[in-house]
């Protein structure tokens, strides 16, 4: 699944030097990619046709949660009791709607979820929350599709959205899009696109390019580096040429700061790139580690984040209730139980269909508001950051309701 998912081993930067980013960001390059792969798996769509199951209003909603424990790993097994746990604050939250939540673990196994799913829905599952991967997530949402189940599975990954299946995941064209609609408004319109050559970076590529392209600008170039330190040596000259010949007035990057990025801004300033008038745009979350606001080449950057108010009430919240952080995917649990009790509040026996599911006002979530489109991709409202003198500071809030227009 393409979960713009923070490290889950995130750097810890004690003094913010060119050399010494470079230095961290060398070391945790595999883990950003084993963990990117392991929950990226791209696969073929799933099933469709279905329109979901009717509930009884008077009754309890039956919702199997698919979450990744059983794998005898401590990570898996911390995120699982994360999601199940932000799943369960949700249900809390909820007026007059009772929710039957059963769990199940897949073992981040695409075979086991399917098995898992199928035995939920023999046990009355009327609709699925979960799983993490991609693949398990197209394999359930094939597997219950006949029985008219609809799936909101915790990755963002479009390749796998559509039919019965909806990601809950902030996917990257929903990133790109807020950039560049906010990027055109500040008459950035020249855009030149540099990715790492792996799989997030080429998805990555693709919905910048088409949000570009949407919001009326133009993509004056495309280059790639290879996910290595030397690599963004070896090709930073190459990719300052290009932004400086193309006169690009903004470089999008895919990269994150537990990666390559502090890498490259630093490489791409050091090879001219100026960046008060061809900033940074980023599809990732930055303030991931904020240390890296101190860089030269990050100045004037733009990336795009969750409502933070309501991020740090939701996590706040999370910790006073059960003694620890939450994972950063927790949210998304929690945002899946809100869509669902909200929809069951209504009195309507079709709440679980897809025309309910894909309401056009949208939800409530943890992180702020959010909504289901039709072709199983999402909608979330996000704020604008720009980095100012060495500091990340909001210049738009996050919308507080979707507009006639999509906004």
């Amino acid at each position: 699944m393409f979960v713009q998912m923070p490290s889950l081993d995130a750097p810890r930067w004690p003094a913010i030097t060119a050399r010494m980013m470079r230095r961290v960001a060398a070391r945790i390059f595999a883990l950003t990619a084993v963990a990117f792969l392991a929950a990226c798996d791209i696969t073929i769509p799933g099933a469709g046709g279905n329109s979901g199951q009717e509930i009884d209003p008077g009754a309890p909603v039956r919702v199997a949660l698919l979450v990744p424990g059983g794998t005898g790993a401590a990570e898996a097994s911390a995120i699982a009791a994360s999601l199940e746990n932000a799943a369960r604050m949700a249900m809390s939250d909820l007026n007059g709607v009772t929710i039957d939540l059963r769990v199940y673990n897949t073992a981040r196994d695409a075979a086991q979820a399917s098995q898992m799913a199928a035995a939920a829905v023999a046990d009355g599952a009327q609709i699925i929350l979960g799983p993490l991967d991609a693949a398990s997530a197209n394999a359930v949402g094939v597997t219950v599709a006949p029985a008219n189940v609809n799936v909101l599975a915790f990755s963002n990954n479009p390749a796998i959205a559509g039919g019965n299946v909806f990601v809950l995941g902030n996917t990257f064209g929903n990133v790109s899009d807020r950039i560049a609609e906010y990027a055109g408004r500040q008459g950035i319109e020249r855009f030149l696109i540099a990715h790492q050559d792996d799989l997030a970076g080429a998805v990555g590529r693709d919905a910048i390019a088409t949000s570009v392209r949407s919001n009326g600008g133009t993509v004056v170039g495309i280059e790639s580096y290879p996910f290595s330190q030397q690599g963004i040596f070896d090709r930073a000259p190459a990719i300052a040429a290009a932004a400086n010949g193309a006169g690009a007035q903004g470089i999008f990057v895919t990269d994150n700061v537990a990666g390559g990025l502090p890498i490259l801004a630093t490489s791409l300033n050091d090879q001219g790139v100026n960046p008060q008038t061809s900033p940074l745009l980023g599809i990732t979350r930055w303030d991931a580690a904020p240390q890296a606001a101190a860089l030269p080449g990050m100045q004037n950057g733009i990336f795009a984040m969750a409502d933070a108010g309501r991020e740090a009430a939701f996590r706040n919240r999370y910790e006073t209730t059960y003694g620890q952080a939450p994972h950063p995917l927790a949210s998304i649990a929690y945002d899946g139980i809100a869509a669902i009790g909200a929809l069951a509040a209504t009195g309507d026996r079709g709440a679980l269909t897809v025309g309910s599911l894909t309401r056009a006002s949208g939800f409530a979530g943890a992180t702020g508001i959010f909504r289901l489109r039709p072709d199983g991709s999402n909608q979330r409202a996000l704020a604008v950051a720009r980095i100012v003198n060495n500091q990340i500071a909001i210049v738009e809030p996050a919308p507080l309701s979707f507009g006639r227009g999509g906004s």
